[in-house]
């Protein structure tokens, strides 16, 4: 019960987070995406299902909030969080090198992908141009931000499962 609390007080705070100071922190309209390295922290440190959860529940809230199709970005980070959690049998702790990794090609594919549904359909074609100039300088923002982020979520999962398996350092 404490993790999926947890779990939602993270999600519904970087939604806040992402924009509100997101917003205030942008460079050139880039912004970081904070959800994506939240999807992709827990998917890798949890598995597949909680990478999903995560990622649905992320998705679900920032197109009730903040965009007009419902659903669109709720399927984009569900799948995001599915495949992180593939990598669940090889994460390792003080490793960062494969949430970076993970974290730019979650962030590379979402680009993509809105790029594919909002602006290709719409017949705008100067994919290199939306490559160059919002999809990468994203990608470079949002993986400065997991350096920062990343070992927040590890501490406060290192804290769950300590206190799910009745550890002295567990939460208070």
């Amino acid at each position: 019960m404490r993790r999926k609390v947890t779990m939602g007080i993270l999600i519904l705070l970087c939604i806040l987070l992402q924009s509100t100071v997101c917003q205030m922190i942008s460079i050139a309209s880039i912004k970081p995406n904070l959800l994506i390295i939240l999807i992709v922290s827990f998917g890798l440190m949890q598995g597949r299902r909680t990478g999903m959860v995560v990622g649905f529940l992320c998705g679900l809230l920032v197109d009730i909030f903040f965009e007009s199709i419902l659903g669109f970005n709720a399927l984009i980070y569900l799948w995001v969080g599915y495949f992180s959690g593939y990598f669940y049998r090889i994460f390792y702790d003080d490793d960062i090198k494969t949430p970076l990794l993970l974290i730019s090609v979650s962030d590379l594919a979402y680009g993509v992908i809105q790029y594919g549904f909002r602006f290709l359909l719409r017949g705008r074609v100067d994919f290199f141009f939306y490559l160059g100039k919002v999809i990468l300088p994203e990608m470079f923002y949002t993986l400065i931000l997991t350096i920062l982020c990343y070992r927040v979520f590890y501490m406060i999962n290192r804290r769950l499962i300590l206190f799910e398996k009745g550890g002295v350092d567990s939460f208070v």
